[in-house]
Protein backbone atom coordinates (compact mmCIF):
# COMPACT_ATOMS: atom_id res chain seq x y z
CA UNK A 1 0.00 0.00 0.00
CA UNK A 2 1.37 3.47 -0.62
CA UNK A 3 0.31 6.36 1.20
CA UNK A 4 0.06 10.14 1.03
CA UNK A 5 1.09 11.84 4.33
CA UNK A 6 -0.09 15.61 4.91
CA UNK A 7 2.56 16.70 7.41
CA UNK A 8 1.27 20.31 9.01
CA UNK A 9 4.66 22.64 9.82
CA UNK A 10 6.05 22.77 13.99
CA UNK A 11 6.17 25.62 15.69
CA UNK A 12 7.23 29.27 13.88
CA UNK A 13 8.67 32.12 15.03
CA UNK A 14 6.28 34.99 15.48
CA UNK A 15 6.97 38.06 14.32
CA UNK A 16 4.00 40.94 14.45
CA UNK A 17 6.48 42.94 12.22
CA UNK A 18 6.74 40.26 9.41
CA UNK A 19 4.03 38.89 7.20
CA UNK A 20 2.66 35.75 8.05
CA UNK A 21 3.73 33.38 4.91
CA UNK A 22 7.25 34.44 5.87
CA UNK A 23 7.64 33.25 9.18
CA UNK A 24 10.77 30.58 9.64
CA UNK A 25 10.95 27.46 11.69
CA UNK A 26 11.66 28.16 15.77
CA UNK A 27 14.45 26.20 17.14
CA UNK A 28 12.27 24.20 18.41
CA UNK A 29 10.11 23.38 15.19
CA UNK A 30 13.34 23.09 13.63
CA UNK A 31 14.66 20.30 15.99
CA UNK A 32 11.55 18.84 15.87
CA UNK A 33 12.06 17.85 12.17
CA UNK A 34 15.89 17.19 12.60
CA UNK A 35 14.93 14.74 14.70
CA UNK A 36 12.62 12.44 12.45
CA UNK A 37 15.72 11.27 10.52
CA UNK A 38 15.66 7.89 10.25
CA UNK A 39 11.95 7.67 11.13
CA UNK A 40 10.21 4.60 9.62
CA UNK A 41 7.55 5.90 7.99
CA UNK A 42 9.29 8.74 6.06
CA UNK A 43 11.32 5.52 4.13
CA UNK A 44 9.62 5.02 1.41
CA UNK A 45 8.93 8.44 1.18
CA UNK A 46 9.48 9.06 -2.80
CA UNK A 47 8.28 12.79 -3.68
CA UNK A 48 7.48 15.69 -1.08
CA UNK A 49 5.28 18.56 -2.12
CA UNK A 50 5.08 21.75 -0.22
CA UNK A 51 3.26 25.26 0.11
CA UNK A 52 5.38 28.17 -1.33
CA UNK A 53 5.11 29.93 2.61
CA UNK A 54 8.46 29.51 4.27
CA UNK A 55 8.09 27.63 7.07
CA UNK A 56 6.46 24.67 5.05
CA UNK A 57 9.27 25.55 2.68
CA UNK A 58 11.92 25.04 5.56
CA UNK A 59 10.10 21.83 6.92
CA UNK A 60 10.15 20.00 3.00
CA UNK A 61 13.54 21.09 2.48
CA UNK A 62 15.03 19.60 5.77
CA UNK A 63 13.24 16.42 5.37
CA UNK A 64 14.41 16.07 1.45
CA UNK A 65 17.60 16.24 3.23
CA UNK A 66 17.67 13.69 4.86
CA UNK A 67 15.94 11.20 2.31
CA UNK A 68 18.13 12.72 -0.72
CA UNK A 69 14.99 13.97 -2.53
CA UNK A 70 14.35 17.46 -4.25
CA UNK A 71 10.57 18.93 -3.06
CA UNK A 72 8.32 20.15 -5.19
CA UNK A 73 6.21 23.65 -4.13
CA UNK A 74 2.61 24.01 -4.99
CA UNK A 75 0.71 27.73 -3.91
CA UNK A 76 -2.69 26.02 -4.24
CA UNK A 77 -1.22 23.94 -0.95
CA UNK A 78 -0.76 27.10 1.01
CA UNK A 79 -2.70 28.27 4.34
CA UNK A 80 -5.80 30.22 4.64
CA UNK A 81 -5.14 33.77 3.23
CA UNK A 82 -5.50 35.56 6.36
CA UNK A 83 -3.93 39.01 4.83
CA UNK A 84 -6.92 41.11 5.10
CA UNK A 85 -6.15 41.34 9.08
CA UNK A 86 -2.68 40.19 9.24
CA UNK A 87 -0.88 39.16 12.44
CA UNK A 88 -3.14 38.85 15.83
CA UNK A 89 -2.93 38.35 18.67
CA UNK A 90 -3.22 34.94 19.96
CA UNK A 91 -6.84 34.75 21.59
CA UNK A 92 -8.04 37.14 18.84
CA UNK A 93 -7.06 35.12 16.28
CA UNK A 94 -8.24 31.84 17.54
CA UNK A 95 -11.79 33.63 18.06
CA UNK A 96 -11.74 34.29 14.29
CA UNK A 97 -10.46 30.99 13.19
CA UNK A 98 -13.67 29.92 15.05
CA UNK A 99 -15.48 31.88 12.92
CA UNK A 100 -13.92 31.12 9.74
CA UNK A 101 -14.79 27.27 10.62
CA UNK A 102 -18.55 27.88 11.93
CA UNK A 103 -18.99 30.29 8.85
CA UNK A 104 -17.42 28.31 5.37
CA UNK A 105 -19.31 30.12 2.73
CA UNK A 106 -18.14 33.38 4.60
CA UNK A 107 -15.02 35.87 4.32
CA UNK A 108 -14.47 36.08 8.03
CA UNK A 109 -13.41 39.38 8.19
CA UNK A 110 -11.26 39.75 4.40
CA UNK A 111 -9.66 36.11 5.62
CA UNK A 112 -10.33 33.62 2.65
CA UNK A 113 -13.67 31.59 2.95
CA UNK A 114 -12.90 28.03 4.16
CA UNK A 115 -15.37 26.30 1.23
CA UNK A 116 -12.58 27.97 -0.97
CA UNK A 117 -9.52 26.45 0.76
CA UNK A 118 -11.08 23.00 1.04
CA UNK A 119 -11.57 23.34 -2.56
CA UNK A 120 -8.45 24.25 -3.86
CA UNK A 121 -6.27 22.02 -1.23
CA UNK A 122 -8.39 19.28 -2.76
CA UNK A 123 -8.02 20.27 -5.89
CA UNK A 124 -4.41 19.78 -5.36
CA UNK A 125 -4.08 16.69 -3.27
CA UNK A 126 -6.20 14.75 -6.48
CA UNK A 127 -3.24 16.07 -9.07
CA UNK A 128 -0.70 15.16 -6.83
CA UNK A 129 -1.93 11.99 -5.94
CA UNK A 130 -3.11 10.89 -9.56
CA UNK A 131 0.92 11.88 -10.46
CA UNK A 132 2.44 9.66 -7.45
CA UNK A 133 3.26 6.42 -9.54
CA UNK A 134 5.58 4.84 -6.98
CA UNK A 135 6.35 5.23 -3.56
CA UNK A 136 4.94 7.69 -0.69
CA UNK A 137 4.05 10.63 -1.44
CA UNK A 138 4.31 13.79 1.49
CA UNK A 139 2.52 16.59 1.32
CA UNK A 140 4.01 19.92 4.04
CA UNK A 141 1.75 22.32 4.80
CA UNK A 142 -0.46 23.99 7.13
CA UNK A 143 -2.98 23.04 9.84
CA UNK A 144 -5.74 25.36 8.72
CA UNK A 145 -6.00 24.15 5.32
CA UNK A 146 -4.77 20.64 6.22
CA UNK A 147 -7.89 20.11 8.69
CA UNK A 148 -10.65 21.04 6.12
CA UNK A 149 -9.01 18.69 3.64
CA UNK A 150 -8.83 16.13 6.28
CA UNK A 151 -12.84 17.15 6.89
CA UNK A 152 -13.13 16.77 2.84
CA UNK A 153 -11.98 13.21 2.77
CA UNK A 154 -13.54 11.82 5.61
CA UNK A 155 -17.26 13.79 5.42
CA UNK A 156 -16.64 15.71 8.46
CA UNK A 157 -18.46 18.78 9.46
CA UNK A 158 -15.71 21.88 9.04
CA UNK A 159 -16.87 23.49 11.78
CA UNK A 160 -16.83 20.70 14.38
CA UNK A 161 -12.96 22.07 13.49
CA UNK A 162 -11.18 18.75 14.18
CA UNK A 163 -7.66 20.63 14.19
CA UNK A 164 -4.31 19.47 14.87
CA UNK A 165 -2.51 19.08 18.13
CA UNK A 166 -0.98 21.88 19.44
CA UNK A 167 2.33 22.79 18.58
CA UNK A 168 1.86 21.81 14.62
CA UNK A 169 3.71 19.38 13.64
CA UNK A 170 0.98 16.83 12.90
CA UNK A 171 -0.04 14.17 10.26
CA UNK A 172 -2.65 12.37 8.75
CA UNK A 173 -2.48 9.34 6.19
CA UNK A 174 -4.57 8.33 3.16
CA UNK A 175 -3.96 5.77 0.61
CA UNK A 176 -3.11 6.49 -2.77
CA UNK A 177 -4.29 6.70 -5.22
CA UNK A 178 -8.03 7.09 -3.84
CA UNK A 179 -7.37 8.91 -0.72
CA UNK A 180 -9.06 6.71 2.07
CA UNK A 181 -8.44 7.62 5.12
CA UNK A 182 -6.01 5.79 7.37
CA UNK A 183 -5.25 7.48 10.65
CA UNK A 184 -6.32 11.33 11.31
CA UNK A 185 -3.82 14.02 13.30
CA UNK A 186 -1.03 12.54 15.26
CA UNK A 187 2.15 14.16 16.30
CA UNK A 188 4.80 13.85 13.93
CA UNK A 189 6.51 11.95 16.80
CA UNK A 190 3.85 9.30 17.09
CA UNK A 191 3.54 8.43 13.73
CA UNK A 192 3.26 4.69 13.42
CA UNK A 193 5.04 2.24 10.90
CA UNK A 194 2.54 -0.62 10.97
CA UNK A 195 -0.50 0.95 9.24
CA UNK A 196 -3.97 -0.64 8.50
CA UNK A 197 -4.13 -2.58 5.40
Amino acid sequence: MTVLRYLSHPQVVIDPAVPVPDWPLSDQGRARVQALAGADWLAATSRIISSTERKAIETADLIADMLGLVPLRDPALNEIDRSATGYLPHDRHEALADAFFANPGDNVEGWERADDVQARGMDAMGRHAVMQTQGDLLIVGHGGIGTLCWCALTGTDARTRPDQPPGGGAVWAARLPDLAPIHGWLPMELVATELPR
